[in-house]
């Protein structure tokens, strides 16, 4: 945390229906604690209890507002705090004891770190004075997290519960979101305390930038009404300020085209005929080669990811670069940028549609007529499809190509990492904002099924579908017991080739074909339909193309109980397109061995 400067503000505002009459009550620290998490609006915690953070347990079992989800592992209490923020809005919580219990979390904290996911993570942590004594579960939970949180406090003196919380809960969820940590010793919470609210935020040079700079918005202006080439870049930052009716706005304004990064699918409507699709290493061929080839990117929201860059040096290289983003240290980071912009996106979007609309007035409006005639050619040209294998095995392209338009926009989707996860991108169509959740930029398998289970306890009146791998559901199906005793009635499809995919597809392409343990067997051990049942669930098996539309019908007919669909596909099919790792965006391939043939004449 910086600590130059001096900011003091009121805390969150007690919820609804409360008052300050507990002001001035005695209780434990344990107590100050659940009702500080009442007092900032919780409703929702995933978590185990354990030694060190069990007095807490014992308030929030009298707890009329908070539901507590007991987890069966602590990676997939983070993930699911992961997947009800972003199926929500609101700030994640998760619970966790001491040592391994916190040290559970520490994979879910990162990957809320990578994607600026609002989180608060409370641990139990042992009593203060046997910190520093390796005392039975203990773990430096800070000094671990610490490179992957915005803040995190240790907590020793019970009057300071109630003041840390509304810190921790402005912190995650303001400026760039994202994680962060209370960890809370034993005896502080066993404490007797005197339980204040509302408090006052004391957070020394915590003045996250919202509003933009008029002559950086002002010259945004100007280059957008005069690029001959301009693309709008837009990120996951779009989604985290809620920003998708200004980005629409400006697009619409100026018809400008738009490409969406992995995090910010829906973000822009896929119908759209300005959408261009998915940027990056498996993007589509108009969206990568539409950053190649421009003369004015617009950054919103977006960090210039090598996923996205391929090699950094060849990345657009006739493009000047407005960059707006709300942290300061993404800006020019990667990609130096022409036009700075640090602000909330949202504020952005709105100062940009005016100020384009004076440069527009005053008769500075590029001709993008044949911008648009190429990058239609692009898109007709390359299409995002695939090839049928020759075994006639299913397809898993096709798989998720109908539980997308069988299931609709209406839905949640959520994926893990690998082929599955590229695949769900590419061929479902989404609409609408928070209905596409995944692991961006930790990549992290086990993601799927219990963020699955936050976003679909944050929204319970949602269809939500796990699209997950075989390897993936492997890391984290313990949830479902979670999911079907609690009655969180989520469906998953797990695209089974057997193998570890997006690995055995690199291994393919640049290892000969020589399959280093990446065959999982998994058809066979363990059989996921009997497992899934096991679980409490409703678990389908579908191995052909004529089952698939009846497969999916028949889970989306189950609302009492959780769904597994297990559906095994062709084991060597591929994503594309592709930009292999460390090659230029300019080497993009169609298929295995085959790029595009350009047309040269606007090189």
């Amino acid at each position: 945390m910086p600590t130059k400067g001096h900011t003091r503000q009121r805390g969150p505002a007690m919820p609804q229906g409360e008052s300050t009459r507990d002001d001035g009550t005695t209780m434990s620290g344990a107590a100050s604690l659940i009702r500080s998490l009442e007092a900032v609006g919780v409703d929702t915690v995933f978590g185990i209890p354990g030694g060190a953070i069990l007095p807490a347990y014992d308030p929030m079992f009298d707890s009329q507002q908070i539901r507590h989800i007991l987890v069966r592992h602590e990676q997939g209490a983070g993930h699911a705090a992961e997947g009800y923020a972003l199926a929500t809005g609101k700030v994640g919580v998760c619970m966790a004891t001491s040592g391994p219990g916190a040290t559970n979390l520490v994979t879910p904290i990162a990957d809320a770190h990578m994607d600026s996911v609002p989180m608060v993570a409370v641990t139990g942590q042992v009593a203060s004075g046997a910190i520093g004594t390796d005392a039975f579960q203990e773990a430096d939970i800070r000094g671990i997290t610490m490179p992957i949180t915005k803040h995190n406090f240790l907590v020793t003196d019970p009057a300071e519960i109630p003041r840390t919380i509304a810190e921790a809960f402005h912190i995650a969820a303001t400026g760039r979101p994202g994680p962060v940590l209370v960890d809370v010793a034993k005896d502080t919470m066993q404490a007797t305390t005197t339980f204040r609210w509302p408090v006052e935020l004391d957070l020394p040079g915590y003045r996250p930038v919202t509003r933009p700079h008029a002559k950086q918005v002002r010259e945004a202006a100007r280059l957008m009404a005069s690029a001959k080439r301009p693309v709008l870049y837009v990120g996951g930052g779009v989604l985290r300020a809620r920003a998708w009716d200004e980005l629409r706005r400006l697009a619409e304004l100026g018809g400008f085209p738009v490409v969406t990064t992995l995090t910010a699918r829906g973000a822009f409507p896929d119908s759209h005929r300005q959408h261009l699709g998915m940027p990056g290493m498996h993007g589509s061929v108009a969206a990568v080669t539409a950053l190649q080839k421009a003369d004015l990117i617009v950054a919103l929201g977006a960090r210039f990811d090598d996923r996205v860059t391929g090699k950094l040096s060849s990345f657009a290289p006739g493009a000047t670069v407005v960059h707006a983003d709300i942290d300061p240290a993404e800006i020019s980071k990667n990609r130096t940028a022409d036009v700075p912009i640090v602000g909330d996106c949202k504020e952005v979007l709105g100062d940009l549609v005016p100020a384009v609309e004076a440069e527009f007035a005053a008769g500075t409006r590029a001709d993008l007529t044949g911008w648009w005639r190429q990058l239609d050619q692009w898109r007709e040209n390359f299409p995002l499809g695939y090839t049928p294998s020759e075994g006639g095995e299913l397809a898993p392209q096709y798989v998720i190509e109908r539980l997308g338009r069988l299931v609709g926009s209406d839905a949640v989707y959520v994926a893990g990492v690998g082929q599955h996860q590229m695949w769900a991108s590419q061929f479902i169509s989404y609409e609408r904002p928070g209905t596409w959740l995944n692991s961006g930029g930790l990549g992290t398998m086990g993601f799927a099924v219990p963020a699955a289970m936050g976003a679909k306890a944050g929204r319970p009146d949602t269809t939500v579908w796990a699209i997950d791998g075989d390897g993936c559901f492997q890391m984290t199906n313990q949830e479902l017991a979670t999911c079907a005793i609690e009655g969180i009635p989520i469906k998953v499809a797990v695209i089974n080739n057997e193998s570890l995919g997006m690995v055995r597809q690199w291994q393919t392409l640049f290892y000969e074909g020589r399959y280093s343990n990446t065959d999982l067997d998994s058809r066979r051990i363990p059989d996921f339909a009997k497992l899934s049942e096991a679980y409490g669930c409703v678990g389908l098996r579908c191995d052909t193309a004529e089952d698939v539309d009846r497969t999916i019908e028949k889970a989306m007919a189950v609302d009492d109980r959780p769904v597994v669909v297990d559906f095994g596909v062709h084991r060597d099919a591929m994503v594309w397109p592709m930009v292999a790792a460390g090659t230029s965006n300019d080497e993009i391939q169609i298929a295995r061995g085959m790029a595009p043939e350009w047309d040269r004449s606007d090189d």
